[in-house]
């Protein structure tokens, strides 16, 4: 189980008010890293997965706390390395804002945005790099509703510039969803992360040993919810 949010509001109030009470950086920065290492470095990938529907479920309920964070700690612990817990594939729509939606701060999360929240070389290469190197523990890839790199892709209309070259990533995922764009768009997040876990030797091997979680989930952007979605 996880420390009640009103413990680690207090946690944190506490770290706030040694750092005005004049504790040196040093000593603040170590102990809010043994804080932060015991509420956010999550063992297991359920754990970490966890984190983010509690999170999210905060910010359903408007009941932040990563805003209450000592921001001058949280720089200070993040300026030389970062320990996010979790990778986020998501859209580069701009009503997707991940780390507020899982009311997440600065060093929690890994974020890779594209159009389309499509697993291609590029993203992929960042992904195993979140995985291998920074130690994630749980992988997201993150649709939304009203997508329109999705929508796009339903349409296959002719389209300026590279924009048509995300169609090939989509493409497979809108068969069978009878031009529903909210289907669509679940069945891409869905279909991305299997291309994840199917292409990518250094995430499949993570998988395998049980340190690393590959889902997706939908983000509904009228409601703010996210919804997990069958592996």
């Amino acid at each position: 189980m996880f420390p009640r949010t009103d413990n680690r509001r207090r946690e944190f109030l506490k770290l706030a008010a040694l750092s005005l009470a004049g504790v040196t950086s040093t000593g603040a920065r170590a102990m809010y890293q043994a804080q932060r290492e015991a509420i956010q470095r999550p063992e297991t990938p359920e754990r970490a997965l966890n984190l983010l529907a509690e999170g999210n479920q905060r910010f359903l309920a408007q009941k932040f706390i990563s805003f209450q964070e000592d921001l001058d700690i949280l720089k200070a612990h993040s300026e030389e390395h970062q320990e996010p817990f979790a990778a986020v594939l998501s859209c580069a729509d701009s009503r997707v804002p991940v780390e507020l939606i899982f009311d997440q701060s600065i060093g929690h999360l890994f974020v890779v945005r594209v159009a389309g929240n499509v697993a291609t070389p590029d993203t992929i290469a960042s992904l195993e790099y979140g995985a291998a190197v920074l130690g994630i523990k749980a992988l997201l890839v993150l649709g939304h509703t009203n997508c329109g790199a999705v929508k796009a892709t339903i349409a296959g209309k002719a389209v300026p510039g590279q924009i048509s070259t995300l169609y090939q990533y989509i493409h497979p995922a809108i068969a069978g969803a009878n031009g529903d764009l909210t289907t669509a768009s679940g069945q891409n997040a869905t279909l991305q992360a299997s291309v994840l876990r199917d292409t990518s030797p250094v995430l499949a091997e993570l998988v395998k040993q049980k340190k690393l979680a590959i889902r997706s989930a939908m983000y509904d952007v009228g409601s703010g919810k996210v919804t997990m979605l069958a592996a």
